[in-house]
């Protein structure tokens, strides 16, 4: 068979576009993983600040200094109802967190684990905490009520305490992405959870913006404020089945502005909330006092000098200052998550669940690409038939039949004489 030059091309598209969509239709359909996501661009000048590295306050007339001998690597001064930023240094520095992590544990975990259940420990739950972690003395085979778990987790920082706490919410790692998925709803986009309690781990960090969320959500918790406020406790040494103590032993809150212990004076109004160490994190604290009507939220990561009384006292500092500048500073950002942005337009919201689609499942891509197979076959059938009835010529005619037809007839209309194209 002679195939035309004007209708060989076009068969060769056909051709390949036929081959070409079903190997679209056959390649895997699954979404690809969403990245981690990063913080978010700001959308004010007081985010964009924030963000900005170096320290950052607005004085105004009249205000007192920033405190001068600050060593701290970041550090931050909020007012705990507002949520408004008075002053910071680095607030999004990603640093190793150490047990304040354990606040974005208690703010994930607390609403799920009722204080008044019952619990015996297995040694099972007791296995990974860690070398050198510190610990209450939760043993395995004696029946605890999860509010004294609770106590072991706030007051001496255990790690045996939050081990069998984190089994009870459904595991290990169950907990950390919970504990992941509440930062982000929090906006608290620097944290990454590795370990829940706060045990140095490569890629766990925080912030002192994040660290002083989490803390203005555990208090807003009368539950959580109840246990960071708590100073000392009986610690259940034995147990019976029914969770009463056989006996005790007392328990004190490792954080100095509380207890005021080793040689840090206690602070005046201070209601918690988290201290931690380690030796990749150095020494990290989030405290909040109250004083004249108004909560103050500190957060310090860090310090430079001074040994394991400086984060205490650079937290001092802080609160001193930010109780003397009631009314004379202007925020520099704040503690609560941007507002999600509002429809623009009318359908916007099935616009956006159209836009959705192809992430959340591959079967509508599928299709798609299914049906553009069938439409290109048929295209291609259309085209070689077209090309077929276009040049079936009678027996007797040549190609430049039917244009000597279409010259001779306009030449008729313009000049009716013997038409020179004639046969």
């Amino acid at each position: 068979m002679v195939i035309s030059s004007f209708l060989r091309p076009r068969l060769v598209s056909a051709a390949a576009l036929a081959v070409w969509v079903p190997a679209l239709v056959t390649a895997p359909a699954t979404a690809a993983p969403r990245p981690e996501p990063l913080p978010p661009h700001p959308v004010s000048a007081e985010a964009s600040l924030l963000h900005r590295p170096g320290t950052h306050v607005r004085l105004r007339p009249g205000a007192p200094k920033l405190p001068r001998d600050m060593t701290a690597l970041s550090w931050l001064v909020a007012d705990a109802r507002t949520g408004e930023v008075l002053a910071a240094h680095d607030a999004h520095r990603r640093l190793p967190p150490a047990s304040t992590i354990k606040t974005l544990f208690a703010v994930t975990a607390l609403p799920r684990l009722s204080g008044a259940a019952l619990h015996t420990v297995t040694k099972d739950e007791l296995t990974g905490v860690g070398e050198g972690s510190s610990l209450v003395g939760v043993a395995p085979g004696r029946t605890y009520q999860v509010s004294d778990l609770w106590r072991g987790v706030f007051l001496r920082s255990g790690n045996d305490a939050v081990r069998v706490l984190a089994e009870m919410n459904g595991g290990w790692e169950v907990t950390a992405r919970q504990m992941q998925a509440k930062a982000r709803a929090l906006g608290a986009l620097d944290t990454r959870v590795v370990s829940p309690d706060g045990y140095d781990a490569p890629g766990q960090v925080s912030s002192a913006h994040d660290l002083a969320v989490f803390g203005r959500a555990g208090l807003a918790d009368p539950q959580f404020a109840q246990y960071a406020a708590t100073a000392d406790a009986a610690f259940p040494g034995g147990t019976r089945p029914d969770g009463s103590s056989t006996w005790t032993f007392g328990i004190q809150n490792t954080n100095r502005l509380l207890t005021g212990s080793h040689g840090v004076e206690r602070y005046p109004g201070l209601i918690g909330v988290k201290n931690g160490y380690t030796s990749g994190a150095g020494h990290t604290l989030i405290a909040a006092a109250h004083r004249g009507g108004r909560t103050l939220l500190v957060t310090v990561m860090n310090p430079q000098r001074g040994g394991g009384s400086a984060v205490y006292e650079e937290a001092r500092a802080l609160l001193d200052w930010g109780f003397a500048a009631a009314g004379r500073v202007g925020p520099v950002g704040s503690l609560t998550p941007p507002a999600a942005p509002r429809a623009s337009q009318a359908g916007s919201g099935s616009v956006a669940r159209a836009a959705a689609l192809p992430e959340e499942s591959g079967a509508g891509v599928g299709y798609a690409l299914l049906g553009a197979l069938v439409a290109a076959v048929c295209l291609a059938a259309a085209v070689i038939a077209r090309g077929r009835d276009r040049y079936r010529r009678p027996v007797g005619t040549d190609r430049f039949t039917p244009a000597r037809g279409q010259i001779r007839a306009a030449v008729r209309r313009v000049r009716p004489r013997r038409d020179p194209w004639g046969p």
